[in-house]
């Protein structure tokens, strides 16, 4: 199969952008992320097919339970990859902020939830014109590599800032937070990875090892235990990114001191 031009698979990422937002119409207060995805994507997916699932519901489920506390103040996007949600966005004040992560953490199934929503002034049409651009320079960057998986890593901008989700060993995850910040306009990478080591991609890749035998410790699901759907598996093993400036890894399955988020200036 002929490989895509870098060119050529920003303009297909444009085309799709621009069909999501003509679909939208008008100003829209909520996003709900992009759990859709097509069977080529489902078979790569690092993820169980009952995690995708679990995605895509938490996702609409999340959006609607924010629609339920809108204001005129409030534009949140939930993003949520192996039932770990990603709040984007702005409200108008601190107590809006808490209210959001706490009814999206109260659907079924989510884990955790990484509150980057900022108090302040909405963006405006010029802004996010731009991080949609952004998220296709950076997905089409991914997935012109030839050393990493461009579609292992979920890509959402807010505000220039660009979070990175995923299942991914340590070098993956190094080499996709570098191709993002060498992207232009990108201000910041922040990066929400579960790092598992190569042995484990290589074992659920091929079909040998069920992720039933490698669970994550039940301390990073925080909602697991009032969860009942029945499309719950066991997820990877966890071992949380140390935050930048350095400092000592956390021990794996351990959150880290300041909720996940792992920023990744750039240079």
């Amino acid at each position: 199969m002929t490989r895509f031009s870098t060119l050529q698979r920003m303009a297909f990422a444009l085309t799709a952008s621009a069909a999501l937002v003509t679909a939208l119409g008008g100003c829209v207060p909520l996003v709900v992320g992009a759990g859709a995805v097509g069977a080529g994507m489902v078979a790569t997916d690092r993820r169980s097919s009952g995690a995708q699932l679990d995605d895509t519901t938490i996702e609409v489920r999340g959006a609607a339970r924010i629609r339920d506390i809108a204001n005129d103040n409030m534009n949140v996007t939930v993003v949520s990859f192996n039932r770990q949600v990603l709040l984007t966005g702005t409200v108008g004040s601190e107590a809006d902020r808490k209210r959001a992560e706490d009814v999206v953490a109260k659907v079924d199934n989510v884990r955790k939830v990484y509150n980057e929503v900022a108090v302040g002034q909405g963006s405006n049409i010029t802004d996010r014109s731009n991080d949609t651009f952004i998220t296709s320079k950076v997905k089409a960057s991914l997935l012109d590599q030839n050393d990493i998986f461009g579609n292992t890593f979920k890509v959402s901008t807010e505000r220039s800032v660009v979070y990175l989700m995923g299942i991914a060993t340590r070098q993956e995850t190094d080499r996709a937070s570098e191709i993002a910040r060498g992207v232009d306009g990108v201000r910041k990478v922040v990066l929400l990875v579960e790092v598992v080591s190569p042995e484990y991609i290589k074992a659920a890749t091929s079909g040998g090892t069920s992720t039933s035998s490698t669970a994550a410790p039940s301390a990073s699901s925080p909602s697991s235990a009032s969860s009942s759907s029945s499309s719950r598996v066991p997820l990877p093993p966890m071992e949380p990114l140390p935050p930048a400036g350095g400092g000592a890894p956390a021990a794996p399955g351990a959150a880290p001191a300041d909720g996940g988020a792992f920023t990744s200036p750039v240079r």
